[in-house]
């Protein structure tokens, strides 16, 4: 399983949505599991973004198709990172693979 960043920004649709009905981001959340993928962490945050969420996907696949069903619905624009543990990416850089 690997470990993604998605950082989001809502459409205007999206704004009018979330103010009708805040529990959205749950459901959401209900729905990227059902893609096979599990939301670890999740920040409303300041400045250019609305959204930073850590989630952990098995494959690239699986995250692009998360990120592609989620952005075709006209309420949000996403931004997909992979993202490696620190640990992880030192004993890579050691083992020189």
């Amino acid at each position: 399983m690997g470990l993604y960043i998605m950082i989001s920004n809502l459409t205007d649709e999206g704004r009018k949505t979330l103010k009708k009905n805040p529990e959205r981001i749950l459901e959401v959340n209900k729905e990227i599991e059902k893609m096979g993928a599990k939301v670890h962490a999740q920040y409303a945050v300041l400045g250019p973004y609305d959204f930073i969420n850590v989630i952990e996907a098995p494959s690239n696949e699986v995250i692009a198709k998360v990120s592609m069903e989620l952005g075709a619905r006209g309420t949000v624009q996403i931004v997909t990172l992979a993202a490696i543990p620190v640990p992880e990416f030192i004993d890579k850089l050691r083992s020189g693979h």
